[in-house]
């Protein structure tokens, strides 16, 4: 994954909706400013959650029959999060069912700090 790319006021942008506060390192959603927890865990934590049947969005390629793309569902769930201010999809992962939510992004903090009062806003 790409290191975060801007640094203003504080917030530092990790993904297109996704930024973390650095004074009180706290995720928030970049669309509404949306508190989503703390950045030292998961952001997923804090979003709202919709497991969907992958046959959602593999509909069957043959007319009569069930062929198609889609996973089993016994097997996979597609998950999708959103945020629970604006309802932004923030990420969608492909998860056993039953499965926790992966933790895909842990950032070192403190160097990401240091990095953003030396007013660098080159990639790290």
């Amino acid at each position: 994954m790409d290191a975060p790319s801007r640094v203003s006021s504080g917030r530092v942008a990790v993904t297109e909706y996704l930024e973390i506060d650095l004074g009180t390192e706290t995720w928030h959603c970049r669309r509404c400013q949306r508190a989503l927890g703390p950045a030292r865990s998961n952001y997923k934590q804090g979003c709202l959650v919709h497991a969907r049947d992958p046959s959602t969005f593999y509909p069957p390629q043959v007319e009569g029959e069930r062929y198609s793309f889609a996973p089993d569902p016994a097997l996979c769930m597609l998950v999708e999060f959103y945020c629970p201010g604006c309802g932004t999809l923030v990420e969608t992962e492909a998860l056993p069912p039953g499965h926790p939510p992966t933790h895909d992004i842990e950032l070192d903090l403190d160097n990401l700090r240091r990095h953003a009062a030396g007013g660098g806003t080159r990639e790290l």
